[in-house]
């Protein structure tokens, strides 16, 4: 029987069922590794961390990042962050909706990850996102037009602010955020692709938000620097403005 079988096999089958062997056991290494981050689940009903059983899930892998931090992965650690959010229904799965001040409630396109609360750095170990007037081997091409000293207008048509500094990303060499001064004192960063620039009439509108509205935005724990926990929450805050802004814009458009 073994003599039969083999006799059936060419190397063209043998290569077949190996490349099915592997490409099973590579399904299994990603889906196993792409569960890492927020893996195992919540259980909304029984509340808590809960495990998922073994299918699928690895067994934690201790990453050593820059400045000699380590960390585990999956940890089994819970988000316990209250939310200014209530469910629409009750069954399980419902969505929420935010209770108070929808722009900070930080739910829907308002949430974001907790990501540490220090700067992005580049290769060089330097913070990656600074202002021009920090990171000074940076400038706006002479052939282009400086937008700063541009008015920052909301959706309502009404000036919140000027154009005070651009922020660029140095690995990249792109913008990332325009500082804005606003009418009533300080500053606060605005993603730049929440932004309009219209070089013609000198502004930059910005729909996400009401000119009011900007008072609201992160500020920032150093003038000169912004952490990745902050970048997360500036982001987040303006895609909170995309829906909660106003009334009308949570309601359907029939």
């Amino acid at each position: 029987m073994i003599r039969g079988a083999v006799g059936h096999l060419d190397v063209a089958q043998l290569v077949l069922y190996t490349f099915w062997i592997f490409f099973a056991g590579l399904i299994w290494y990603l889906r196993g590794e792409d569960r890492r981050e927020g893996y195992p689940l919540e259980s909304e009903q029984d509340g808590g961390v809960k495990e998922r059983g073994f299918l699928f899930i690895p067994s934690p892998k201790t990453f050593n990042l820059v400045g000699g931090v380590r960390l585990q992965a999956p940890n089994f650690v819970a988000d316990t962050r209250q939310h200014k959010s209530a469910k629409v229904e009750v069954w399980p799965g419902a969505p929420y909706e935010p209770v108070g001040d929808p722009l900070l409630a930080e739910v829907g396109p308002g949430s974001y990850a907790l990501r540490p609360d220090v700067s992005e750095k580049n290769a060089e170990g330097q913070p990656l996102i600074l202002p021009l007037r920090v990171a000074t081997n940076f400038a706006v091409p002479t052939e282009g037009e400086n937008p700063i000293g541009f008015s920052v207008v909301g959706a309502d048509r009404k000036v919140a602010g000027v154009i005070k500094d651009l922020w660029v990303d140095r690995s990249e060499s792109i913008l990332r955020y325009y500082e804005v001064k606003l009418e009533n004192g300080g500053s606060v960063l605005a993603p730049l692709h929440f932004c309009d620039v219209n070089f013609q009439g000198r502004s930059v509108k910005v729909n996400a938000l009401l000119a009011h509205q900007f008072a609201k935005a992160p500020k920032l724990k150093s003038p000169d620097s912004v952490t990745m926990l902050e970048e997360e929450k500036i982001s987040a805050f303006y895609g909170a403005g995309t829906l909660y802004a106003t009334p009308e814009r949570a309601e359907p458009l029939l």
